[in-house]
């Protein structure tokens, strides 16, 4: 599968272009930026043709995806683009601002029968699997409350993620794990009861939320820029409670510790380590290579992104 790459971005240097780079599956062709220093900087690390523009990458014809590392605020744009021009799409999460923006994008995929994937990749890792498999077997018995957090320290002054013209906010690009984290494992039904965010300059930099699924379950989503490093969940039962941290970011060679707390015992659990960045480009590349591509996702990206509008609403 032939990429090309929309924009040089941090997480794509340090985490996304690795793997696209190492997959065997995968050709990356071309990588594109405003800044033509910048192109030829990210292409020889990688291998792949600098372009100068994000138009020029369009007019290549010799691409079958791309993959789209901009801010939010541009994603709804370049996606069209590339979708338009019959490629398949990875994009940065989340697609785009809102619901109401992301799901045209996602009807015009369907239409053309395209992949369209946010990049959230800790969904790929295989202690989310073992997470669901220990409560598919009734370990803990019913879960009747989550707790998921995901905070990092302030960034620099001039980080885009602190711009609202371009999408940013702490909802958008932390938020949406948490709230991914809920519905993974409570269900798609839920109802947000109370919401708050705390803003800076126009743009939410902290917020949390409680949500619940149906009439036995509840989920408190915190999330923010202004704490130091917490990344993880918890699932409580009517049996016990699962803890797992480091749950969202977990690079390739750590080895998750996963607790499950009984009220006689305490088991912990070390997991294999596992690269959710590389497992990501693995599916897409293969839903993307099949004679008729698999549904996008659809459901699920709507799904989280009506409950980041959702949580939004309680807020204001």
């Amino acid at each position: 599968m032939r990429f090309g790459v929309v924009g040089c971005s941090d997480i794509g240097w340090r985490r996304t272009l690795p793997a696209l780079a190492a997959d065997p599956a995968v050709e990356l062709v071309a990588i594109a930026s405003r800044d033509a220093g910048k192109a030829e900087r990210y292409a020889a690390r990688f291998g792949a043709a600098p372009v100068t523009g994000y138009d020029a990458l369009f007019d290549r014809g010799d691409l079958d995806a791309v993959y789209i590392p901009l801010p939010t605020g541009l994603h709804a744009r370049w996606i069209r683009r590339a979708l338009e021009a019959g490629l398949h799409v990875l994009v940065e999460k989340p697609i785009a601002r809102d619901a109401a923006e992301a799901g045209p994008l996602l009807d015009l995929a369907r239409d053309h029968g395209l992949v369209l994937r946010e990049n959230l990749t800790f969904v790929f890792h295989s202690q989310q699997r073992t997470v669901r498999d220990l409560l598919a077997a009734g370990t803990i018995g019913e879960p009747r409350a989550l707790t998921a957090v995901f905070g990092i320290p302030p960034l620099p002054p001039r980080d885009i993620r602190y711009r609202a013209d371009l999408g940013g906010g702490a909802l958008r690009d932390l938020g949406i794990y948490v709230a991914q984290t809920a519905l993974m494992f409570l269900g798609p039904r839920y109802e947000v009861r109370g919401a708050w965010l705390t803003t800076r300059d126009g743009v939410d930099v902290s917020g949390a939320a409680l949500v619940a699924f149906g009439s036995d379950a509840t989920a408190s989503l915190q999330f923010g820029f202004e704490h130091s490093y917490r990344s993880g969940y918890e699932v409580w039962g009517d049996g016990g409670r699962i803890v797992l941290d480091r749950a969202y970011t977990a690079p390739a060679g750590h080895q998750p510790r996963l607790r499950i707390e009984f009220p006689d015992r305490v088991e912990e659990r070390l997991l294999p380590p596992d690269d959710q960045f590389a497992n990501t480009v693995r599916d897409f590349a293969r839903c993307a290579g099949k004679d008729g591509p698999e549904a996008t996702d659809g459901e699920r990206i709507l799904r989280r992104a009506r409950l980041l509008d959702d949580i939004r609403a309680a807020a204001e």
